[in-house]
């Protein structure tokens, strides 16, 4: 039990959040998000920015992904409780730092973040440590997918209620399931409540990747499998949106690379763009 209270966040979790720290350090403002808190609770050693996987250059691609794709989920979330939505759902949450970047609009509404038991024992450790706390409407919610618990059935318990509107957010998950896992998955949230809205990242394949970020992704995909993290899912914009449409989403949208290069690189004058090869699900029920 103690080994599972401690368990830091997986590797990927902690890239994430370097990577959207170093865009505040090291990109030219005006910056598409700036969250350094990640970087916080990760408490990386000294030289963190020497990693390989931190190449200023080597990685620009991944890094301006990372913090475009956060900033769309934001903006996202922002509006729908302009809309009166008061539940949000970050399954896979990670180091996500919304709830103490942008408490006067997280504190309106309840977060709810799903992730491993022992990542969210960890998450909640370093949350007190720091003195950012757990108030009330922030709801760490562990959930043991490899024992086959239901993340439903555990949100329920933290005081999710299904029958009203909610966001649910999912970012860096849908390439680990396989089709069937991630329709199960599609098709629990389109149980929801009417009003309730899904964003989802999913990996294109290969030959659907601009071909001047083939080669990188193609090393990505190897080194996961390396690491026996393999990547079993990929899908194409229309395949994606039926298959959202097959778990029963009413409104299906395809948001591509270039959709977020146009919100919010255009103009920059250091060259910052997302690479290719993630595209985003956003539907609604």
């Amino acid at each position: 039990m103690h080994e599972k209270h401690a368990a830091a966040p997986d590797s990927t979790a902690i890239r994430v959040a370097l990577w959207r720290a170093m865009h505040v350090q090291i990109d030219s403002p005006p910056h598409v998000l700036e969250d350094e808190i990640g970087l916080q609770l990760a408490a990386p050693d000294e030289g963190w920015r020497s990693r390989p996987d931190m190449h200023p250059q080597g990685t620009s691609g991944y890094r301006a992904a990372i913090v475009g794709r956060a900033r769309y989920i934001e903006d996202w979330v922002v509006e729908q409780a302009g809309r009166g939505v008061e539940q949000y759902v970050i399954l896979g949450a990670g180091l996500d730092s919304f709830a103490q970047r942008r408490p006067a609009i997280a504190s309106r509404i309840r977060v709810f973040e799903v992730d491993q038991p022992g990542a969210q024992a960890w998450k909640q450790e370093r949350l007190i440590e720091l003195g950012f706390g757990i108030p009330d409407w922030l709801r760490l919610v562990p959930v043991d997918f490899e024992a086959g618990q239901s993340w439903w059935e555990q949100m329920a318990a933290a005081g999710f209620e299904a029958e009203q509107p909610a966001v649910v957010v999912s970012t860096g998950v849908s390439m680990y399931l396989t089709r069937e896992a991630n329709l199960a998955t599609l098709r629990q949230i389109a149980k929801l409540a009417p009003g309730s809205t899904l964003a989802m990242t999913f990996l294109l394949p290969l030959e659907l990747v601009d071909l001047e970020d083939r080669a990188q992704h193609q090393m990505v995909y190897e080194r996961a499998r390396a690491a026996g993290t393999p990547f079993v899912s990929f899908f194409s914009p229309s395949e994606m949106l039926e298959l959202a449409r097959e778990a029963g989403f009413r409104q299906v949208q395809h948001v591509s690379t270039g959709d977020l290069v146009q919100r919010y690189f255009v103009g920059r004058t250091d060259g910052l763009r997302p690479s290719s090869g993630e595209s985003f699900l956003v539907a609604a029920i």
